[in-house]
């Protein structure tokens, strides 16, 4: 009996695709669940890994420039990506510091599109209140990872970054985007 593409998908990977999200979401629930116990670099700490496991950093830093990427050195693209993983890690280390029953289900059944595979999950906060998270994710040497985030279902995060990073480069080339990063990257540290 053929498995079809979903259930493909299933078997790979122990799960495939969705099986990533859940387990980025068990760690960032245990994370959220001991926050109150947890400085904003223990937190850090806790998730860098998982999100480094979960996410393809280096390609949606990439992927967050553009086609002005091809124009950086070697050793610019580095530093970019380098700033923008510290800046991602740093925005979940910033957004989950406390849980107050707060609940995240991923669906079995991802979606695939000329993009890569679709994973849709829902927040679901202690008031009620839903919010879509779907995830983009392709397979690489490391299996599958996320290369971006979807808000509300729709709002891709690179495309958001891309916009933001496009002005700056511009204006102040990889180093003036480095600087921007590592910036932003201290005020999520500072809360």
């Amino acid at each position: 009996m053929a498995l079809g593409f979903r259930g493909a998908l299933a078997a790979d990977n122990g799960g495939g695709p969705p099986a990533v999200i859940r387990k980025f979401y068990d760690v960032l629930l245990s994370v959220m669940k001991d926050a109150k116990h947890l400085s904003f670099d223990q937190r850090y700490q806790r998730l860098a890994p998982a999100i480094t496991q979960a996410y393809n950093l280096a390609l949606m830093s990439r992927l967050a420039i553009g086609p002005e990427w091809a124009q950086l050195q070697p050793a610019q693209q580095q530093r970019v990506t380098e700033a923008f993983s510290r800046y991602t890690i740093s925005i979940y280390a910033n957004r989950f510091d406390d849980y107050s029953g707060e609940r995240l289900d991923v669906d079995p059944n991802p979606t695939t599109n000329a993009n890569g595979t679709l994973v849709q999950s829902t927040l679901t906060k202690s008031n009620g209140e839903k919010v879509t998270l779907n995830y983009l994710m392709r397979q690489s040497g490391d299996g599958w990872q996320v290369i971006d985030v979807y808000l509300s279902g729709t709002i891709s995060e690179l495309a958001t970054r891309r916009s933001e990073f496009g002005g700056v480069l511009q204006q102040s080339g990889a180093d003036g985007l480095v600087k921007l990063l590592d910036q932003r990257t201290a005020a999520l540290r500072t809360g």
